[in-house]
Parts: C-alpha cells; sequence; structure tokens
C-alpha cells in the first residue's frame, strides 16, 4: 500500500504514526455542515495540528466539498494527479491532493502525510519557508496552517487503482509574501 500528495516526493511514511493517529483521533464535536464520520475525523485532523500553534478552528464548508468532490471524481475517472486549474473571476481556494492505495487509509493519515512536511519548515515569509529551498517540499502543510484560512471542504473519489483526497480551503493559503501563522 502507498500514500502521496502532489508535488511531493514518494517516501515510505511512517506507518507506526500514522496507526497511531488513526487510533487516538479525537472526535470533533459540534462541527458545522460535518455529515459523516470521514469528514468529520478530517476536519478534526486539521483542527487538532492547529491547536498546537493556538491557530484558529477551521469549520466544514459544504461548498468546497462539493467542488472537492467534482474534482476528485474527474481525477478518479482520468487517472491524473494535478491540481484543479481553478476558477477566473472567483476567490481563489487553496488546494490539497492525496492519493493512496484504495480502502488502506484511515482520514487522520491521509491529512497526515501533508502534517509531516512540517519537518521541512521554517518560518519565514511564503515562498521562504523550507529548509530544502524548495516551497514545495512544505506547501501542504503550510495551507493547513495557512492563519488566515478559516474553512475546509473536502472529498474522496476511487479510480481504478488509486484513492484521491482533494481538500479545498478558503482562504487559500501560500500567498507570496505573507507569512504562514
Amino acid at each position: 500500500m502507498w500514500g502521496r500528495s502532489a508535488r511531493t516526493p514518494r517516501i515510505v511514511r511512517r506507518a507506526a504514526a500514522a496507526l497511531a493517529a488513526a487510533v487516538t483521533a479525537p472526535l470533533l464535536v459540534g462541527a458545522q455542515g460535518v455529515h459523516n464520520d470521514f469528514e468529520q475525523r478530517l476536519l478534526a485532523s486539521h483542527n487538532r495540528e492547529r491547536a498546537t500553534l493556538k491557530l484558529p478552528e477551521l469549520r466544514w464548508d459544504s461548498e468546497l466539498a462539493r467542488g472537492a468532490k467534482q474534482w476528485a471524481e474527474e481525477l478518479a475517472a482520468t487517472g491524473k494527479f494535478e491540481h484543479s486549474p481553478g476558477n477566473s473571476g472567483t476567490e481563489p481556494l487553496g488546494e490539497n491532493l492525496w492519493g493512496g492505495t484504495p480502502g488502506h487509509f484511515q482520514p487522520e493519515a491521509m491529512v497526515g502525510l501533508w502534517i509531516e512536511e512540517k519537518e521541512h519548515f521554517k518560518p519565514g515569509r511564503f515562498p521562504n519557508v523550507s529548509i530544502t529551498g524548495d516551497h514545495a517540499d512544505v506547501g501542504h502543510y503550510t495551507q493547513v496552517m495557512w492563519r488566515k484560512t478559516r474553512a475546509v471542504g473536502c472529498a474522496r473519489a476511487t479510480g481504478a487503482d488509486e484513492e484521491i483526497l482533494v481538500c479545498r480551503y478558503s482562504r487559500a493559503g501560500n500567498i507570496r509574501g505573507q507569512k504562514v501563522f
């Protein structure tokens, strides 16, 4: 089994950490707009990491989730793995992608792959936020943690060989010249 994020190298992830996150994940009580356990666990995973830096909690946005569902289904149907082109004239949205072996990953492990990028993070103004010198090595983490982001909506779809998770964020993060948090 394997899992990946868009624009990050494929590396073996610590299975024990993912399992621990899945087993110990607290449920988020009273989240608005969350319709099922999978969505609730995705939101809780985001907010648990944001809480480590005392960042405002994200709320679930069903409209963002609907757009994420359309893009996840497109990726699953075509076998592509790329960010959506976006819609001109609308508010820019942030977007994180995850792909992995269908049915083998819990939501905490999916979000956890993005959070693991923090090992390469250094404080600063975007895009100068990675100890590797490449902001793509931390771009998913910085979107999860972007201080001005207030809402998230995610959806998954399964293709022939891969399960796809798309999370969309409002306000978009990773804005050139701004601090992450």
